[in-house]
């Protein structure tokens, strides 16, 4: 069984329908990743998943429940734990504060301080700018804040979205370093990123999403090496 199973499901704005019939999985341990290019779809597809937007219709199933039409904090509590697009940091807020902001979860307050050692060894920077408003970090090291914050939930699945976007090239390798060694560790996780090269080459498997529907899956070796791929998103 998945650990992750998105089933069929379709997504309205309004009136306006934005995702067709989306279906994909994620097996335990694994790193999925979803490309596409802008207004694909990828975003709309996390917040589905985080309960933050309905679906209209389709399942999804997480851990064997279905979580689709839970509210948010159910489908957190249960250990999905979403770092979304844009950082979305607490700018007036220490460092220390904005992680400690991520373990307010019942079952995660016990392990607050021993989660936020394994985050400051993984981030040394960000134990160095502890006491620092996260408005004065660098762009680097507000990501590495904002997926730490993620981590301060504990996830059993850590959904990133677009972690290297307006990135220096020399701080994306270092996000990417990042999220290949929480994989390592046996974290499950769903990886949206438009910087598509990078993202399938630490991908166990991956699927295209296209104008509100996946148009192609395979492993990301598989989908490095595909001539649609290539010519749409790695430019060659």
């Amino acid at each position: 069984m998945s650990f992750l199973t998105v089933q069929d499901i379709d997504v309205f704005y309004g009136p306006a329908q934005t995702l067709w019939g989306v279906s994909f999985e994620a097996q335990r341990g694994k790193l999925v990743c979803l490309i596409g290019a802008n207004g694909a779809g990828k975003t709309t597809t996390l917040k589905a998943i985080t309960g933050v937007v309905p679906i209209s219709s389709g399942t999804i199933t997480y851990d064997g429940q279905v979580i689709s039409g839970r509210p948010v904090h159910e489908i957190v509590d249960m250990g999905i734990s979403l770092v979304p697009e844009g950082r979305q940091l607490f700018p007036k807020m220490t460092c220390e504060e904005n992680l400690f902001i991520g373990s307010y979860l019942k079952r995660t307050r016990g392990k607050r301080n021993q989660r936020l050692e394994w985050i400051y060894e993984m981030f040394p920077r960000l134990k160095e700018r502890r006491n620092q408003r996260a408005e004065t970090l660098s762009g680097g090291e507000q990501q590495m804040l904002a997926i730490g914050r993620g981590l301060m939930q504990d996830p059993k699945l850590l959904i990133l979205d677009e972690p290297s976007l307006g990135l220096a090239p020399v701080l994306v390798q270092d996000i990417f370093a990042t999220v290949r060694k929480l994989h390592d560790e046996g974290l499950t996780v769903l990886l949206v990123e438009q910087n598509v090269h990078q993202a399938l080459q630490i991908a166990d498997y991956a699927y295209v999403l296209e104008n509100g529907r996946i148009i192609m899956e395979g492993s990301g070796q598989e989908m490095a090496a595909n001539p649609q791929v290539k010519e749409a998103y790695l430019g060659y």
